[in-house]
């Protein structure tokens, strides 16, 4: 990460960051305001081709697998994605690196000069920083990465190209509604008129369709107008268009690649066969079944609900092991923690719940309510110290439950640098 000293404090990305976290911390779902900050940056009408990608689970590895196709077929993409793991300047990647911090301060400047007296939040503000970061990258496509629904999302400012919605499940609960019906409606809202759509869902509710419908959009839904399915060691893709056979497995979920490519071949972009047989398996992203040491065989994954629960149980049952599995885990407060704990109970063996700190975290005590073989620690030092006495070099070490929990691990282990200059990158 770039750094440097200065003697104006508002010439470092930590006040930045403190005044975006403690200044604008309200995370209110309506973007008249943030529209008019943007307009005034002139930021509304991006020339380059956007993708805006939304769903429960797989934004981020949907948006990089769209990426590194992109960048091997010779496009210059921008990246927009939330939240963090270990600095605010992951959440820009251009030709897929991070941006220096005196790029991130001098946009956040702009965007503070034109905001006058509207209050933005924090992921308000961040998101017109990008927008304005890649109006100066002489880019070809941008992918934006939802942060919360879609509709009332700071990234639905942009009229996008083509929009996709990886799935549906129950999240955000509490600004997007308790249904599978009221999320949908919410995620469809990124939909434009007469564009593209690209859907990873085929137990949509009505209402997608419905919408999809009213505004003429062109809709590509999964098990309707395309298809995937997995063998042993390989796997096959009708993407609408032609069928892709034998396509070797990427580090991240199947589902995410499947709708990349698809939304891919439907916008129009020339990715060769070759590009895609040869890139799949190296498509990775930091905290998705991450694999950072082995003997033990040490995982990090930001499972934080259900559904990524269950993707995340699956792929542990895989998995051709020997020993235990010993869970570090901590999660928030406004999670479905008795859901997502009950997905990954028949994969663990042995709990090391953490508390993270407040207002959001949940203490550990409330996790270990729904666990057989758990133990409970106040932070991620001492649960570290004790897994790692307890482990044999045959068992797993997971870290999941969220964001934060990974974080902390990652920092704990020294891993500091979170994407390679090399696109071709093994985590590992």
């Amino acid at each position: 990460m770039n750094s440097f000293s200065s003697s104006n404090p508002k010439d470092s990305l930590k006040f930045w960051i403190d005044y975006l976290q403690h200044r604008h911390k309200t995370i209110c779902l309506d973007i008249n305001k943030i529209k008019l900050v943007a307009k005034r940056l002139q930021l509304l009408k991006p020339k380059e081709f956007v993708f805006i990608v939304s769903g429960t689970n797989g934004k981020g590895t949907t948006c990089r697998a769209i990426e590194i196709l992109l960048i091997k077929a010779g496009y210059r993409v921008g990246v927009y994605s939330s939240p963090h793991i270990l600095s605010y300047i992951e959440r820009v990647r251009v030709q897929g690196k991070m941006l220096t911090e005196i790029e991130h301060i001098d946009s956040l400047k702009k965007i503070e000069k034109q905001r006058d007296n509207i209050l933005l939040s924090y992921f308000e503000f961040s998101t017109l920083s990008a927008l304005e970061l890649f109006k100066h990258s002489n880019l070809d496509v941008i992918l934006l990465e939802v942060g919360v629904g879609g509709r009332l999302d700071a990234t639905n400012i942009i009229d996008a190209d083509t929009a996709i919605i990886t799935n549906i499940a129950l999240d955000h609960t509490d600004l997007l509604g308790t249904d599978r019906e009221k999320i949908g409606i919410e995620k469809a809202g990124i939909f434009r008129e007469g564009k593209l759509a690209i859907v990873g869902e085929d137990d949509t509710s009505l209402n997608i369709s419905m919408i999809a419908k009213q505004k003429k959009v062109k809709l590509l839904q999964i098990n309707k107008n395309w298809s995937y399915y997995q063998k042993n060691d390989t796997w096959s893709l009708y993407n609408g268009f032609n069928l892709l056979e034998n396509l070797p497995y990427p580090y991240i979920p199947v589902s995410n690649v499947a709708i990349a490519l698809v939304a891919l071949k439907a916008a129009g972009f020339k990715i060769t066969n070759k590009n895609i047989y040869e890139n799949l398996p190296n498509i990775n992203l930091p905290g998705r079944f991450q694999t950072v040491g082995y003997s033990p065989h040490i995982i990090l994954d930001v499972a934080h609900n259900p559904h990524s629960a269950h993707y995340l149980s699956n792929r542990l049952k895989n998995l051709h092991r020997k020993g235990k599995v010993h869970a570090v885990i901590g999660m928030l407060r406004d999670k479905d923690i008795k859901g997502t704990l009950m997905a990954l109970t028949p994969q663990v063996d042995y709990w090391y719940c953490i508390s993270l700190s407040p207002p959001r975290g949940a203490k550990a005590e409330q996790l270990t309510l729904y666990l057989k073989n758990a133990y409970s620690f106040p932070n991620i030092q001492m649960a570290w110290k004790t897994v790692i006495q307890n482990v044999t070099a045959y068992d797993i070490i997971l870290v999941c439950g969220s964001f934060v929990t990974v974080s902390q691990i990652m920092k704990l282990l020294s891993i500091n640098k979170i994407f390679d200059t090399n696109l071709n990158i093994k985590i590992n």
